[in-house]
């Protein structure tokens, strides 16, 4: 056995052995300061704003002046209350919707899939002006589709846009018509990942189809539905296209949601402060929903 002898280590090798350590990084830097220009101050720098008061001249810091307005806003508690009622209804529905459109995508019986799929995705493709002002057209009261078709079958007109109610269900349709096959294509990749034993081995048991479905289909399809749950969950609190464009937050500010009215107190108003305090709400508010809605699947998982 012969013993190597062990050489002494040189500085030439010290300094190559440290920028083949330090090459990730230089690698990475570009992204890394994009990433905190862009993305870390501000989101630094919004928090500090929120502790600021905007309004006096120069700004002042005053960490109670945005939030303790925050809990006294009747504006942003009636945006607060539109959007959590537009998550409430129109989400479940959606993702219902979603799941029905995936197992019609992926039955055996159904012809010309790929055609399906494409025509159910296609509205996430087109721009939000255009697809807002197809569906302004739609719900007009006075030449809109929608209203033509009522009068055919002898039924008063609506006055969609101009009525709290049926200015907010205006608004849950555009979002369903949108965002449907969206979560159908994501919910039939989890669908096609189910082995197509466990069906097999069910219908030789005599499940019937309903039974394969609560009992097979919806236990394995739950992490991919909570992960369409969670992203519909931020979509809708993060809400602002369709409020803004289909309904300008009418009316009377029936379809004012958190995003909007933040919208309006940063780049109308200019109270910067105020509409930082209201972005951290937003997402203060969606991280709890998204952990809650986490923890309770985890819940009936374990």
């Amino acid at each position: 056995m012969t013993i190597q002898p062990v050489r002494p280590t040189t500085h030439a090798s010290t300094r190559r052995r440290r920028r083949i350590r330090w090459a990730p990084y230089l690698f990475l830097a570009p992204f890394l300061t994009a990433f905190a220009v862009f993305w870390a101050w501000p989101i630094a720098y919004s928090l500090y704003l929120s502790f600021v008061n905007t309004r006096s001249r120069p700004w002042t810091w005053d960490p109670w002046f945005n939030w303790g307005r925050l809990l006294q806003d009747t504006a942003f508690w009636d945006a607060f209350g539109n959007t959590l009622l537009i998550l409430a209804v129109q989400v479940p529905l959606m993702l219902t919707l979603a799941v029905a459109l995936a197992l019609a995508f992926d039955s055996d019986l159904l012809r010309l899939k790929g055609f399906y799929r494409f025509a159910f995705f296609a509205p996430l493709v087109l721009g939000a002006v255009p697809y807002s002002a197809v569906f302004r057209l739609i719900f007009n009261a006075d030449f809109g589709v929608l209203n033509y078709g009522l009068a055919q079958l002898g039924l008063p007109p609506v006055r969609w846009l101009f009525e709290s109610t049926p200015a907010l269900v205006t608004i849950m349709i555009a979002l369903t018509w949108r965002w449907t096959g969206y979560n159908a294509i994501i919910l039939l990749s989890g669908l096609q990942s189910i082995p197509r034993a466990l069906y097999e081995a069910a219908r030789i048991d005599g499940a019937s189809s309903w039974q394969q479905f609560w009992g097979i289909t919806l236990p394995l399809l739950r992490p991919v539905l909570l992960f369409t749950f969670v992203l519909s969950t931020i979509g809708t609190l993060q809400l602002f296209t369709e409020p803004w464009l289909i309904t300008n937050t009418g009316p009377g500010g029936a379809t004012e949601t958190l995003v909007t009215y933040l919208y309006k107190q940063g780049f109308r108003s200019f109270n910067f402060g105020y509409a930082s305090a209201i972005a951290y709400t937003v997402a203060l508010t969606a991280a709890a929903f998204s952990l809650l809605q986490i923890r309770l699947v985890g819940g009936r998982e374990a």
